[in-house]
């Protein structure tokens, strides 16, 4: 049998039928963990191919034609068919087996997925797992890893992308702290208090400290007689904690020294701001079942972290 579909032409399809279904591209690539360009770009790949406009688009909205309506039916059913007979052949392998790579920033993997590890080795005894805590880029082939998690990953054609959390960033202090230097009031306070800093060991950059300041976003770039270039997060809060500073970083680090009073939280109201975690794995037509256990895992305490966050509701991604 002559192939007629390569693996490009049958992810433009899905799209096709997520943004039919969702009624805009970017809705489509939300669903899809892809670019709104992406979507634009593979439908428009279909539209060559097949010679016919599938949607009509204005500046606000997209709507099928009536070729496109025809073909999104066919196009459905035929995906659908696909759907079952994956599941019919995956269904052969009752239990997910194997190793399992996976690569995670240290801070996120002690904080985040460390602790669930148990867990999701009790519900399946036969996935081994190695696990690489580690803030740099990874090549998935090259270095066999099955599965990574990165703060505010860039889109790649070649990976899925799950969004995690959008992390939310707090500005913390001991106790200490702030009766000896006071509590800061506003943003230009910082300039007058010891603001501990991360600086890009590759590029001798220091990181900016988020806020929103009237419903307008800010960075700030603070001094400091302290600047960290490794293991930033745990070395900042180490030092916060012993009275060096202020420092910013994800609440679910500090969530227990706040409420314990070990730590306070200051210019609460120039919060709201936060970091995307984001899951990656290579796009594959055949995922392992290993794997697709991991991912579905890790999906489902999504909702339990944004719970846990009083100020989730109010992060912006950046």
């Amino acid at each position: 049998m002559k192939r007629q579909f390569d693996d490009i032409l049958l992810g433009s399809i899905e799209l096709f039928c997520l943004a039919a279904e969702e009624g805009s591209f970017t809705a489509a690539a939300l669903v899809a963990g892809v670019t709104p360009a992406a979507v634009s770009r593979s439908i428009a790949r279909l539209e060559d191919r097949l010679g016919v406009r599938l949607f009509v688009r204005t500046t606000r909205s997209i709507r099928l034609t009536e070729g496109g309506r025809g073909y999104y039916e066919q196009c459905r059913q035929a995906l659908a068919q696909l759907v079952e007979a994956e599941r019919a052949v995956m269904g052969q392998q009752q239990e997910p087996t194997g190793v399992l790579r996976i690569s995670i920033p240290t801070t996120y993997g002690h904080y985040r997925v460390l602790p669930l590890l148990p867990e999701f080795r009790r519900r399946f005894p036969q996935v081994k797992v190695e696990v690489h805590l580690s803030n740099r880029n990874i090549d998935f082939a090259a270095e066999g890893y099955d599965l990574a998690i990165r703060v505010r990953a860039q889109p790649d054609s070649t990976l899925i992308a799950r969004h995690l959390e959008d992390a939310a960033l707090v500005v913390i202090a001991a106790p200490d702290y702030l009766k000896r230097h006071g509590t800061p009031q506003t943003l230009d306070d910082l300039e007058r208090h010891e603001c501990i800093q991360f600086e890009l060991p590759s590029s001798g950059r220091r990181i900016s400290w988020l806020f929103l300041d009237q419903g307008r976003e800010r960075e700030i770039f603070a001094e400091s007689s302290y600047v960290l270039t490794d293991d930033v997060v745990m070395g900042g809060v180490t030092l916060a904690r012993h009275g060096a500073g202020l420092f910013q970083t994800y609440r679910f680090i500090v969530e227990r020294d706040l409420a314990e009073g070990s730590l306070m939280e200051v210019l609460q109201e120039y919060g709201g701001r936060s970091r995307p975690f984001t899951l990656l794995y290579p796009q594959n037509r055949h995922v392992p079942l290993r794997l697709r256990a991991f991912v579905d895992f890790l999906m489902g305490y999504r909702e339990q972290w944004r719970a846990v966050d009083p100020s989730a509701r109010q992060t912006t991604r950046r």
